[in-house]
């Protein structure tokens, strides 16, 4: 947190100082417009050209800074939901900080804590506001991540200021903060705060349905169509782009939606994220680069990026679509695992 300014005039930074079209710069067929500021700060997140924005979800999270509503987006792991509420709040030059709620962030962190510091050669208890009452005092948008993993005590802090209009009580101080008219909340999630059934997300616990009632926005993000995903691939991979690797990443998205059917379906339980395959690409430039093989170094690629990563039980799974997206099988001691012994 060194990196959250400080004093009166980190927070009482000026209400949106101009608009954005929808239709220009998101390429969605509205006509609405939404407030936005002129420059940007050190808190604006910088803009990926490349990155897609689904239509549905970006009207959500355009809700969430025009109208001021609270936003959770739900969806598997690596559809981009963090990064798409930083991608929108660039092109809007929004202050935007992200928060994971691992086990690991208590209430004291966000709330904040009595500090010792030395003043004119004494040491005194000095109170250091946590994250939290720095964003709700400021025009930032506040990310939480992995918001169906907070702990408890954490979660209740949250609820309070879920209101639109809620005000965040520092028992300490006896203070109470008002939201700063540009302050906005938004939340990722995997579950939809219901638990996980399906093993996937260790350590995600349901929810207080009466905190969830307070999300006046939840939005689900899927996995992207077929070309879109290339197209992702190509523009973080550039060197995909050629013609001799470009039906190479259709063969990799073909392999990675497979997995989710599989994984709808029961098959197996490890799945291959966009993220993942843009990863695969990049390592298999790696082992390309020293004048291998091209296609060995692709599918060793595969083996070290996502085949290890899976159950040895569903790997005879997850090798026969690579076989039939590529065309080649694997080697048999890639698919049944270290030798014993």
């Amino acid at each position: 947190m060194s990196n959250i300014p400080a004093g009166p005039e980190a927070v009482r930074t000026p209400v949106p100082d101009s608009v954005v079209s929808v239709r220009d710069v998101f390429g969605i067929d509205t006509d609405l417009e939404v407030p936005a500021y002129s420059q940007p700060d050190e808190h604006v997140p910088e803009i990926d050209d490349s990155y897609r924005f689904d239509p549905e979800t970006t009207l959500a999270i355009l809700a969430g800074f025009r109208d001021n509503r609270r936003v959770l987006i739900q969806g598997y792991h690596g559809t981009g939901k963090s990064t798409h509420i930083e991608q929108v709040a660039a092109r809007l030059n929004w202050r935007c900080v992200r928060i994971n709620l691992d086990s690991h962030i208590s209430r004291i962190d966000l709330v904040g804590r009595d500090a010792i510091v030395v003043r004119d050669g004494h040491q005194i208890t000095e109170f250091r506001e946590g994250m939290l009452p720095w964003a709700l005092q400021s025009p930032t948008a506040l990310v939480f991540d992995e918001y169906d993993a907070g702990r408890p005590d954490v979660m209740f802090v949250i609820q309070r200021v879920l209101e639109v209009d809620g005000r965040l009580t520092l028992l300490d101080q006896n203070r109470v903060l008002r939201p700063h008219p540009g302050f906005r909340l938004f939340a990722t999630a995997n579950t939809i705060g219901l638990g996980d059934a399906s093993g996937l997300y260790h350590g995600t616990q349901q929810i207080n349905q009466g905190q969830m009632d307070r999300w006046n926005v939840v939005a689900t993000l899927n996995y992207l169509a077929e070309d879109a995903e290339v197209e992702i691939v190509h523009a973080k991979v550039p060197a995909f782009a050629e013609p001799g690797h470009s039906e190479t990443v259709k063969a990799m998205v073909a392999v990675a939606n497979l997995t989710r059917r599989g994984l709808a379906a029961g098959d197996i339980s490890t799945v291959m994220s966009p993220r993942t395959v843009i990863t695969w690409a990049e390592n298999a430039l790696i082992f390309e680069a020293g004048g291998g093989d091209r296609e060995e170094a692709n599918a060793l690629a595969f083996r070290l990026t996502f085949l290890n990563k899976c159950d040895e039980v569903e790997r005879s799974v997850v090798a026969e679509y690579f076989q039939r997206c590529f065309g080649r099988d694997l080697p048999e001691s890639w698919v049944s695992g270290m030798p014993k012994g």
